[in-house]
């Protein structure tokens, strides 16, 4: 299925391309994922969700398919396993980004292939939930850009001395497969995130049958 979500950050477009490939520093924005990896353009990691009274935990890796700095359009492969073995996921995320004012606007094209429990949502639902987790993504980041924004301020001061020192530990630390120290995530529950699209299209008689197939399933 393909979904569609754009947004708006308040910083330039240079800025916002180099907030965004900057996996390290946006992995604790996304809700549920946890970044635990990193060797050279690949990242692993986690996500987790729950359905209801189920949770479940892909476990994956990404890297940059593209990343065309001239035209601001990145292009992430992603793919993940659920650990049970009860689903696994595969996306192809785009994002292609426009100056728009002082601010930059941004389109996110992902191609999502999802089986197992999750899957059961659909794509009407699925899109919902997506809008709602990249709104949250995107508040998430406006206020560490804020932040990150204000220790700049506070520290425009810096001496060489210390540039050069955090330059050579950035060189050594590239030289192979990098563990990240990251909490662990709360699971995103895709049952509570999508329960107004689901009461809007389908009554809350759908949320009462989708709680009792999962639950008939989780005793088999």
């Amino acid at each position: 299925m393909e979904l569609k979500n754009e947004f708006r950050v308040g910083v330039p477009i240079e800025q916002a391309w180099g907030t965004l490939t900057d996996v390290e520093y946006i992995a604790p924005c996304m809700p549920g994922a946890q970044l635990t990896e990193i060797d050279g353009e690949e990242f692993k990691g986690l996500v987790k969700v729950k359905v209801g009274p189920i949770t479940a935990q892909y476990k994956g890796v990404a890297k940059f398919k593209e990343k065309d700095e001239s035209q601001y359009r990145l292009v992430l492969d992603a793919s993940g396993r659920d650990t049970r073995g009860a689903g696994n996921a595969a996306a192809e995320v785009t994002a292609e980004m426009t100056a728009d004012g002082d601010g930059t606007n941004i389109v996110i094209t992902t191609d999502l292939k999802v089986t197992g429990k999750v899957a059961q949502f659909g794509r009407g639902v699925m899109a919902d939930v997506s809008e709602k987790l990249i709104g949250q993504f995107v508040e998430s980041l406006e206020q560490k850009l804020l932040e990150s924004s204000e220790r700049e301020q506070g520290s425009e001061s810096k001496s060489e001395d210390d540039d050069s020192e955090s330059h050579d530990e950035a060189v050594e630390g590239d030289s192979g497969p990098r563990k990240i120290d990251m909490p662990e995530p709360e699971p995103v529950d895709l049952l509570d995130t999508a329960g107004a699209p689901l009461f809007k299209r389908f009554g809350p008689f759908a949320l009462i049958a989708l709680v009792l197939v999962l639950l008939r399933r989780r005793k088999r």
